[in-house]
């Protein structure tokens, strides 16, 4: 016993010893030196002869950029298609993106953000035979998508669309009605931008005969204003359409346009009678196989049925071929896949769990494809020459990520990369390769080339290994993952300790969380920024903890959905207990417990600092939604129905009514042109703690978004976040 204490003491001094020699992280090296860099695949496009790749690629010594093509076997470049050397008049491109024969490249340059997904920008055809650059349109444009033969560029400008003709230059006007704040064509509005995570809401038909668009009416749709400040004598504002919970969104129609037929006025273009009853969101469209054959995805306002309807040009009529129907709602994905036949595969919760399925033309089922008590978390695609269909699920773990195939049947399931960690495939375009991209706790992105037979490593292509070197040269601590078992459910969770951890002492506890709804903070794969800033933290002495609560994703339909009407109330209650049963360790302070979040992690942080006033000693909460009824329609009654329906869901779980329970510290941020949480959540928070005379800190970042960054904005940011945990935990 003796000789087992000396022991272990002499480990602990040779441990301290080389942890003393080591570096320690710094908010300069994560938000402002770039230390941590990694290697990736930039803008990875499989070629269609499926034995080639493109990347972007940037030389930062020369400042050339390229699009250089490789050789998936032996991973040596064979060539480059694009050189801004060999190109007069562009001096740098932002993007690219391939026409059907892969002959023309769309470059585009001077972006400008709109939204988080939308910009606009100034684009051009780039021709890698003759080298001739083709400019789109002097003007700046959105969402510029070449037509099925390469002939043709359709795009959206001034909420109206065009089609650019790429040999003459002619420009054909589809819509003219479009105006801003009122009518948009073929470009999504804010709402569905941000929830339904899209922005081209128009698509060429197969033949490239019709292109089929959404049109946004938002005339009766509430306007919302944010301040910007600049640095000029006065403000300006900016004004845009913003429908909260229970108020009006735009009325959406489908048209389908007949290319080369202008005509006056959209005269030419057929308005679709989607005949479904039930719909009133139009999130997805896109054409089938047959060039004559629209699929329309239309969901009802509590999204929890959704329709599938096949709209046919030649008839001008449609029809609902499949229903999807959940008591809570349905999710919209991209995962809908037209086969040569016209059959279908399609992605569903209905047995419980996130599944593949196959329906013939009709829309009728023909098989469950796969099948379990776990996640299909991607659906990568169909191999009609080997009859296979790839996928990412949680079939190793709800932590983790592998990549399968299986047989369209459901038979022969193969595992093709499943080391313990995350692994995501990019297949080659005749699925003979997949380029895996896989990370772990321990392990930075590393990217190899595989066989999609079986599965089998070719060969390393990035590994990331100089990260990896001068990340250990650094005081760092491994991510420990456990569950915890709290309110009649297993959560998981991760702890890191500080690299001196003495099991005899007692710590503070830094809890972090998002928390929303399918959300997924407790994984298998190599940390961002924050990670970084945890082991910063833990260099300091803190403990951090990370719980996924109820309502988090891919445990299954009833985990993630019980939340349901209820935001802010399990995941409260588990946030707390999760908290309280972490206190009863021996290492834990448990007076020194704090917790912070961004987004719906800053609206659970400020509700568990209220509500938990005898667990959390301090919180810090970014960008919060502070009542759900200042946010958008979309999200927040997919979760919520309308305040006008659920009030009591509202407002029994908003932090605003729980500001007289506040005890301990409290860190309130916001950025003032938060176009998605509005800074009005926060400057109701603040009134309402004024009120009630409670003590607290806060900070308003001028004109800047959700992501509050730009400039030292984030070093900033996170130099108070630091000084505001030293000082109160």
């Amino acid at each position: 016993m003796k000789l087992q204490h000396f022991a272990i003491a002499f480990l602990f001094l040779a441990t301290s010893s080389l942890t003393a020699q080591k570096k320690s992280i710094t908010l300069e090296d994560i938000w402002k030196d770039g230390t941590f860099r990694m290697e990736r695949l930039d803008r990875l496009h499989s070629m269609q002869n499926g034995k080639e790749y493109a990347v972007q690629n940037f030389d930062r010594e020369t400042r050339v950029g390229t699009v250089d093509i490789y050789d998936y076997k032996s991973g040596d470049k064979v060539r480059t298609a694009v050189s801004t050397t060999d190109i007069d008049g562009l001096d740098y491109f932002i993007s690219y993106e391939f026409g059907p024969k892969e002959e023309q490249v769309l470059l585009s340059t001077k972006l400008q953000s709109i939204f988080r997904r939308s910009t606009l920008g100034e684009y051009y055809v780039y021709n890698t035979l003759s080298r001739k650059l083709t400019k789109v349109s002097d003007d700046l444009i959105q969402e510029p998508t070449f037509s099925p033969d390469g002939t043709k560029i359709a795009y959206g400008k001034d909420n109206d669309l065009y089609i650019f003709e790429i040999a003459t230059g002619n420009v054909e006007r589809v819509s003219y009605d479009g105006k801003k704040n009122e009518i948009i064509n073929g470009i999504t509005d804010w709402v569905y931008e941000e929830e339904f995570a899209f922005v081209r809401a128009f698509d060429w038909s197969a033949d490239g005969k019709h292109l089929a668009y959404i049109r946004f009416d938002e005339r009766d749709v509430p306007e919302f204003s944010m301040d910007v400040y600049g640095k000029d004598l006065y403000q300006t504002q900016t004004v845009f359409k913003y429908p909260k919970a229970g108020e009006a969104n735009a009325k959406v129609t489908l048209h389908v346009h007949k290319v080369g037929q202008e005509g006056v006025r959209q005269a030419n273009n057929a308005t679709v009678d989607l005949g479904t009853g039930e719909g009133y969101y139009i999130p997805r469209i896109e054409w089938s196989k047959d060039p004559n054959i629209l699929a329309v995805q239309t969901l009802n306002r509590h999204q929890d049925i959704l329709q599938l309807s096949f709209y046919d040009t030649t008839t001008n009529t449609s029809k609902v071929v499949m229903t999807d129907k959940d008591d809570a709602y349905v999710d919209v994905t991209d995962n809908l896949t037209f086969l040569e036949d016209n059959s279908f595969i399609w992605t569903s919760e209905q047995d419980g769990f996130n599944h593949i399925y196959h329906y013939d033309k009709t829309g009728k089922l023909k098989n469950q494809v796969t099948s379990g008590n776990w996640e299909v978390t991607d659906y990568y695609g169909y191999d009609e020459k080997t009859n296979r269909v790839f996928y990412q699920s949680v079939e190793n773990g709800s932590i983790n990520r592998g990549v399968y195939a299986v047989k369209l049947d459901g038979k022969k399931k193969q595992a093709l990369a499943t080391e313990a960690g995350t692994n995501s495939a990019d297949f080659s375009a005749d699925f003979t390769y997949f380029i895996n991209s896989y990370s772990s706790t321990t392990i930075p992105w590393r990217f190899t080339l595989n066989s999609a037979k079986d599965g089998k490593e070719i060969k390393t292509i990035k590994d990331n290994q100089e990260l990896k070197k001068q990340y250990n040269e650094y005081e760092v601590s491994p991510r420990e993952f456990f569950e915890i078992e709290v309110n009649n459910a297993t959560l998981n969770a991760y702890m890191i300790k500080p690299a001196d951890f003495d099991a005899s002492k007692k710590y503070p506890v830094f809890m972090t969380q998002y928390s929303g709804p399918g959300s997924q903070s407790v994984a298998n794969t190599w940390g961002g920024s924050n990670d970084y800033w945890f082991q910063m933290l833990a260099q300091e002495g803190y403990i951090i903890v990370c719980v996924d609560p109820r309502g988090t994703g891919l445990k299954g339909r009833d985990f993630k959905k019980m939340t349901q009407k209820e935001l802010g109330k399990y995941e409260v209650e588990d946030q707390i207990s999760a908290a309280q049963e972490l206190g009863k360790r021996d290492y834990i302070d448990a007076d020194r417990i704090g917790i912070w979040g961004w987004s719906y992690g800053g609206f659970m942080a400020s509700n568990c600092l209220f509500q938990g006033a005898d667990t959390f000693s301090m919180a810090i909460a970014v960008a919060p939604v502070t009542s759900w009824r200042f946010y958008d329609t979309i999200y927040t009654e997919r979760y919520m129905q309308t305040p006008q329906e659920n009030p009591s869901g509202y407002d029994e779980n908003s932090p605003v009514s729980h500001v007289d329970k506040l005890k301990g510290d409290f860190l309130l941020v916001h950025g003032s042109s938060d176009d998605n949480v509005h800074v009005q959540n926060t400057m109701v928070l603040i009134e309402a703690l004024v009120q009630a005379n409670k003590q607290f800190d806060w900070a308003i970042y001028p004109d800047k978004n959700h992501g509050i960054y730009g400039g030292n904005t984030r070093l900033h940011l996170y130099n108070k976040m630091t000084d505001f945990i030293k000082e109160k935990l």
